[in-house]
């Protein structure tokens, strides 16, 4: 490979954010589940008759059904607006006004230039004000900006802008630390390096804030 090829190949390797929303076409959810479910495995079908594999063998013959299974339910499943979370908003009764962190929140993405896993952890917090919502919806909200072909810093901004919208209160921070299998596996092969992406709004703009939860994460220290 020449130096213009492989300049080439590394520009194409770039990974590059086109919009802080995922580039979705008007017409993506004219199409059912099923009817994706179809289209999907055929298209998948063909690709793995051109790689050469034998569809006939037991191993590989539920292959392309299991696959497009795969993408529309779980693994690409956010990109569907019904499946997006309710994050239902609780009167902070308790007028618990101090930083409230949730760590290690297992990322699953994948990386939308080479369609190959993204695997890390997020770290969100906010400070209530008027309203709490439950725990878990802060996993759900994560996972369901994660369950799409993504970019890490847009699913970062997402997460954080859901959360602002969720929460009514521009008081939160999200960190995203993650290893790309586009990095990792192909390309220049770097098993050792991770992406760590935040984004940080309202008072986490401040840097005594932004220590506090930088410490929390860290170092694990509740309280």
């Amino acid at each position: 490979m020449d130096n213009h090829d492989l300049e080439k190949e590394e520009e194409m390797d770039d990974h590059v954010m086109s919009s802080l929303e995922t580039p979705l076409r008007p017409d993506a959810f004219a199409l059912s589940d099923d009817e994706k479910i179809a289209i999907i495995e055929g298209h998948f079908r063909e690709i793995m008759h051109t790689l050469g594999l034998d569809l006939k063998d037991d191993s590989l013959k539920g292959t392309p059904h299991r696959v497009a299974k795969m993408y529309v339910k779980e693994i690409f499943s956010g990109l569907h607006p019904d499946n997006k979370p309710h994050a239902r908003r609780f009167e902070n009764k308790y007028k618990y006004n101090k930083m409230l962190v949730e760590r290690d929140i297992t990322v699953y993405s994948s990386c939308e230039h080479h369609f190959v896993p993204i695997i890390g952890k997020a770290h969100v917090a906010y400070i209530p004000n008027e309203h709490v919502i439950g725990l878990s919806k802060l996993n759900r909200i994560v996972q369901y900006y994660a369950r799409r072909p993504q970019v890490q810093e847009r699913m970062t901004m997402q997460i954080a802008n859901e959360l602002k919208q969720a929460l009514q209160t521009e008081d939160v921070a999200v960190l995203i630390e993650a290893d790309h299998l586009c990095v990792m596996s192909r390309g220049v092969n770097d098993v050792s390096s991770s992406t760590v992406t935040a984004e940080y709004s309202g008072l986490f703009e401040q840097e005594g804030y932004r220590t506090e939860f930088l410490g929390h994460i860290r170092t694990g220290t509740k309280g």
